[in-house]
């Protein structure tokens, strides 16, 4: 039960993106096609569940036992890094295919704070592994799923009348603020 309760805080109630406002770049400049929202999404849940596992038994097996808990940040922003880049090298030659779909995502998830953000998480909340991973690959999930849900509207606004001064940016930021706000109905639900 604890597994489905963080599952439906990590989509729903504490959503990386529109409660904590971690990776709005992507979530403003992917979010104009579906199929780019659907790609980035998929490579977000990827990438931020290995990097947490990853960073995770880098921090508890290496950084931790030698004293070395304030290297945390850059540590992890290289291993991110270096991950990000050999998981791009491998796609490249084992499936071509899936490095067509998410190739062109996985560089700008290195820069994806949310990433990262994750993986702190994780330390400061004192999560097990398994905790750790249920954890990414939730918020991932209501990374993907915000993102989503806020193309969809994007694409509909695209066929609407709309004033000159309230195209494109303006109003993607006031439809971003009316999100975030119904996801703040969830917020009794869990902690």
């Amino acid at each position: 039960m604890e597994y489905v309760l963080m599952i439906v805080a990590g989509v729903f109630v504490n959503n990386i993106v529109l409660n904590r406002f971690l990776g709005i770049c992507p979530f403003l400049g992917v979010s104009n096609k579906l199929e780019n929202a659907i790609g980035m999404s998929a490579a977000v849940v990827f990438v931020m569940t290995l990097a947490t596992s990853v960073t995770y038994l880098v921090y508890k097996y290496v950084l931790e036992p030698n004293g070395l808990g304030f290297m945390q940040t850059i540590t992890y922003i290289l291993v991110i890094a270096a991950l990000v880049q050999v998981v791009e090298i491998i796609l490249k030659k084992t499936s071509p295919a899936l490095y067509q779909a998410l190739g062109v995502y996985l560089p700008l998830i290195t820069t994806n704070c949310a990433i990262l953000a994750v993986a702190i998480l994780v330390v400061q909340k004192n999560y097990n592994l398994v905790q750790s991973i249920v954890y990414a690959i939730a918020t991932s999930l209501g990374f993907g799923f915000a993102l989503i849900v806020f193309t969809g509207i994007r694409e509909q606004l695209d066929l609407c009348n709309i004033p000159k001064g309230m195209k494109g940016v303006p109003l993607s930021l006031l439809t971003a603020g009316l999100l975030s706000l119904a996801f703040m109905g969830f917020a009794g639900i869990v902690k």
